[in-house]
């Protein structure tokens, strides 16, 4: 039986409990007022209600039970798991066919050139990236990443509709992952592969948590997005830890030449050159004015002598 059976049966019997002890305590009560003596009346009275009061109990009892009682057994009582049947597997006999016509063996053509299975190698850091590194912080052996998920889009670190297929024109494509156990400073680095050649890289002490989301992305110009199978390689220090393909169809658009704006110089003023009179050593002739006639002096006059003015008779008093 389990916790949750034996509460149900505790309530029921709860329940079964109140109602006795509630039939009890009514029967007490009526038998009390037929007695005639007061002290006797008094004590069956006082077990009646007391019968009373423990079913009402009972019946609190039975309500709080399966609304707190079974997160408090579990508290003390912690579930086992429960083992699940395994199905057997039961064989049923097939008939057996008894061969009537014997098939005589024809001859198979065996091809001239058989396909060898190609091993892949395991993927290894070139040592033009580990002439990059610059973290001196150990990597912990045990630092664990999830498969990488390949998306256009990213909420919160994570892949938004992943998949790994695309269409051209494809843009800023990321790689996201889970990781756990990584040492902060650590050297990590993110090689991009295209047909085998290395076409983007990233590599740089980790930056992040111990534990959380991460990604690594791309976001060339549209051009550079050609068609072909990609790969995405994660390395932490010099060990690879996990790898990633997509594809990539569909011709890539063209490229639209973008003019680049130059530096136009602005015309400054031009002085204009002033004539200057350079002087020169050669004699410059020059017109000689001839002779004027000049004119005889003329005589000047003499003064004249001014004759004085004459007395002016007075008048006279005529009688």
């Amino acid at each position: 039986m389990d916790i949750r059976s034996g509460i149900i049966a505790t309530i029921i019997l709860l329940a079964l409990f109140a109602v006795f002890s509630f039939w009890r305590g009514m029967r007490t009560l009526q038998s009390a007022r037929k007695m005639t003596f007061y002290r006797l009346r008094r004590q069956r009275e006082a077990g009646g209600w007391r019968l009373l009061g423990l079913a009402i109990i009972l019946v609190a009892l039975a309500i709080w039970l399966p609304l707190f009682g079974e997160p408090i057994a579990y508290d003390y009582f912690p579930p086992s798991p429960t083992p699940s049947l395994t199905p057997t597997v039961t064989i049923v006999p097939t008939i057996t066919l008894s061969p009537t016509i014997t098939l005589t063996p024809t001859i198979t053509d065996t091809p001239a050139v058989t396909d060898t299975p190609t091993i892949t190698p395991t993927p290894f850091l070139p040592l033009a990236m580990q002439a990059l590194f610059q973290s001196s912080v150990t990597p912990n052996p045990g630092a664990i990443f999830s498969p990488l998920l390949f998306s256009t889009k990213l909420n919160n670190s994570q892949a938004v509709d992943p998949t790994t297929v695309f269409q051209n024109p494809v843009g800023h494509m990321y790689a996201a992952f889970s990781y756990d156990q990584m040492s902060p400073g650590a050297q990590w680095t993110a090689l991009w592969i295209r047909n085998g050649e290395i076409v983007h890289y990233e590599t740089k002490p980790w930056d992040g948590a111990t534990g959380g989301f991460g990604f690594t992305d791309w976001n060339p110009t549209s051009d550079q997005w050609l068609a072909g199978k990609y790969e995405v390689q994660v390395f932490v220090g010099l060990e690879w830890k996990v790898v990633g393909r997509f594809l990539v169809q569909g011709d890539p658009p063209t490229a639209v030449p973008t003019i680049t704006p130059t530096a136009t110089a602005t015309p400054s003023r031009t002085r204009t050159p002033t004539l200057t009179v350079t002087s020169s050593s050669t004699p410059t002739s020059s017109k000689t004015p001839l002779p004027t006639k000049t004119s005889a002096p003329s005589s000047t006059p003499k003064p004249t002598s001014t004759p004085k003015p004459s007395a002016t008779p007075s008048p006279t008093r005529t009688p």
